[in-house]
């Protein structure tokens, strides 16, 4: 198996920390060289292991942006 190459090219804010230090963040990631995509995840200190995700496009994002407006938290 292949290893997985990213880079996150944009870091756009933390959404939550755990009690071990890893954080729950959105950011803008290119996987194995395509286009960005929006990327929710946990990540432990300095990057060094990721968990599971979510992976939007940017019209999927826009459209999630649209939602979140409508709804009462």
């Amino acid at each position: 198996m292949s290893e997985i190459k990213y880079e996150i090219v944009k870091h756009i804010a933390v959404l939550s920390e755990g009690s071990k230090g890893w954080k729950k963040e959105l950011n803008l990631i290119s996987w194995n060289d395509k286009e960005p995509k929006y990327d929710i995840r946990e990540w432990a200190p300095e990057h060094a292991k990721m968990g599971k995700e979510v992976t939007l496009s940017k019209d999927e994002m826009m459209n999630l942006k649209d939602i979140l407006k409508g709804i009462e938290i």
